[in-house]
């Protein structure tokens, strides 16, 4: 399947674009102008696309979207509702315009119902928008919420559902190989996925 990814040169997003391409998918690496597409497989396809501006076409030829960006945990508040909520939004729309089959968003533990008093919160009401919209969108999708996020690969030892700990670890390679599960998995189709590594 052609699966287009945004984030795809980030933590998780290169750990997924490597998967998906291992898995004989052919990934499609939605990256900015200044991205470094080092972190990408060799020969992985590239389209260049900024989610704070991005083009109608952009989903053209994707079967299945994977929306893995992230405006990282030091930029302003105003930055995080351009690229986790709006550019969200707009890229669940551009993909609903062009017929693609799935959506996997990866959301954020406590996105469900963000906590005014945490840390994060203005970061996991922007996440808990771009859920409810893609809810909404009438796209088949998934949207995983993993815990905290380790820089460790994992063994794919995972608690996912029920049972997951608000305090626990996930790993970016088990939360890749989830997201990349997502695409094609049906047991997973328009569910809410929690996940932390064991």
């Amino acid at each position: 399947m052609n699966i287009l990814i945004a984030g795809a040169t980030g933590k998780t997003g290169a750990r997924l674009t490597r998967q998906l391409d291992e898995a004989g998918h052919h990934p499609v690496a939605m990256v900015r102008e200044s991205s470094d597409t080092s972190v990408l497989p060799h020969g992985v396809e590239t389209r260049q696309a900024d989610l704070t501006d991005l083009a109608d076409d952009v989903c053209e030829g994707a079967d299945v979207v994977v929306f893995a960006a992230g405006s990282g945990g030091d930029t302003s508040e105003e930055m995080t509702d351009k690229v986790d909520r709006d550019g969200a939004k707009a890229l669940i729309d551009r993909a609903k315009a062009k017929g693609v089959s799935r959506f996997v968003m990866l959301s954020s533990i406590g996105a469900g119902d963000p906590d005014p008093e945490s840390d994060l919160a203005h970061y996991l009401e922007a996440k808990h928008a771009a859920d409810e919209h893609l809810k909404a969108s009438g796209l088949d999708y998934v949207i995983v919420r993993p815990v905290a996020l380790t820089e460790e690969d994992g063994q794919r030892d995972m608690t996912i559902g029920d049972g997951v700990d608000p305090e626990g670890k996930a790993h970016r390679g088990d939360v890749a190989a989830v997201l990349a599960r997502a695409v094609d998995d049906d047991l997973l189709l328009n569910r809410v996925v929690e996940l932390e590594s064991r």
